[in-house]
C-alpha cells in the first residue's frame, strides 16, 4: 500500500468518524454513535455552559453547515464507485484486503473484542473501497510489463505484513510480588491499574503497561515474550514468569499473522497505482461521476 493510497484511507476515516457522530431514529430519541448506547432528546439542550445552552437543532444545524456537503458526497462517491465496480466485475484481493487492515490495526490502539470486530469491518469497507476506486480509475491505461515487475522488485516486500503482538505488561522484581499482582488479577482487578501500582517498567507503567504492536521481528521484542504469548488466547493474562529483568506477567491483546503477496497477487494494483502516477490523478470518485446518472442538492 503506498503511502498516498494510505493517506486517503486516513482521511477518509477521519472524515467518516466526524459524520457518523449523530445517528437518528424517528423518535425524540437521538442515538450519539454507534459505538455509544448513550442517546439524548433531540427537544433537550446538549450542553450548558452557565446559564447559557446549546441546543439541539444549534448542534445539527453546526455539523450540518460544517460537514454536510463532505459528508454527502462521500456518500455519493461510494455509490458511484460501488456500481461501477460491480458493473465491472471489480472484486480485490482477500490478502491484499487482509494486509491493509492488519497494518492499519497496528496503528489503533487498545480495543475491546466488540471493537475491533465493528472497526475491522469499517476498514475493510474502506480499503475495499479505495482499491476499487483505484482500479476504476486507472481503467483505461496500460503499463508495460517491465515497468511493473522493475516496480515489484523494488518495492514488493512493502507489500508484505509481519506477524505482530500487541501487548501490555507488568514487570515486578521477584516472584512473590508477581504472585500477589496474579492473585488480585484473578480477583478481578483491573490489568492497567495493577501496573501503574506495581510495575518497574517506568517508560509503560502510567499507561498500564502498554508495550503497543511489536514486529515478532523486533530485537525490543523479548524472545521469552514471543514464546509466552505464543500459548495464549487474545484478549486474556499469562501467569508469572521469569524475564530477563525480573518477574513479568504479559497480556496479549491481539495476535496478527504475518500476510506475504506474490507478484501476481500484486500485479493489478501495482499496475493501477503506477498509471496514476503517470496520470497525476488523485484518489478521488469525481470523475467517475460523469459515467452515472447523479443528481444531489449541491449541484449548481
Amino acid at each position: 500500500m503506498s503511502k498516498k493510497l494510505l493517506l486517503g484511507i486516513v482521511v477518509v476515516l477521519l472524515i467518516t468518524n466526524l459524520a457518523s457522530l449523530l445517528v437518528l431514529n424517528n423518535k425524540d430519541s437521538v442515538v450519539l454513535n454507534d459505538n455509544d448506547d448513550r442517546s439524548i432528546s433531540s427537544n433537550e439542550a446538549v450542553a450548558s455552559i452557565g446559564s447559557e445552552e446549546i441546543s439541539y437543532q444549534q448542534w445539527i444545524e453546526a455539523l450540518r453547515s460544517d460537514y454536510g456537503e463532505t459528508q454527502l458526497k462521500q456518500m455519493v462517491d461510494r455509490a458511484v464507485v460501488n456500481q461501477l465496480a460491480e458493473a465491472e466485475g471489480i472484486g480485490i484481493e482477500e490478502k491484499l484486503i487482509d494486509r491493509d487492515v492488519a497494518f492499519l490495526i497496528t496503528m489503533q490502539g487498545v480495543m475491546t473484542e466488540e471493537q475491533a470486530a465493528k472497526e475491522e469491518e469499517r476498514l475493510r469497507d474502506e480499503v475495499i473501497y479505495r482499491y476499487q476506486l483505484q482500479q476504476l480509475l486507472a481503467a483505461d491505461a496500460s503499463i508495460p510489463e517491465e515497468e511493473v515487475k522493475s516496480f515489484y522488485d523494488s518495492y514488493g516486500n512493502q507489500y508484505n505484513f509481519t506477524a505482530s503482538l500487541q501487548l501490555s505488561h507488568i514487570l515486578v522484581e521477584d516472584t512473590e510480588t508477581a504472585e500477589k499482582v496474579y492473585d488480585e488479577l484473578e480477583q478481578g482487578a483491573s490489568f492497567d491499574l495493577l501496573a501503574e501500582e506495581y510495575s518497574l517498567d517506568d517508560e509503560t507503567k502510567d499507561v498500564g503497561g502498554y508495550l503497543g504492536y511489536i514486529y515478532t521481528s523486533s530485537q525490543f521484542l523479548p524472545s521469552i515474550y514471543e514464546d509466552v504469548a505464543s500459548e495464549m488466547d487474545e484478549h486474556s493474562y499469562s501467569e508469572p514468569f521469569t524475564a530477563d529483568n525480573g518477574v513479568a506477567i504479559l497480556y496479549l491483546h491481539r495476535q496478527l499473522p504475518s500476510i506475504e503477496l506474490t507478484y501476481d497477487e500484486l500485479k493489478p494494483y501495482m499496475e493501477s497505482e503506477l498509471a496514476l502516477q503517470e496520470m497525476d490523478q488523485s484518489l478521488t470518485a469525481a470523475p467517475l461521476w460523469e459515467q452515472l446518472d447523479v443528481e444531489w442538492i449541491y449541484s449548481e
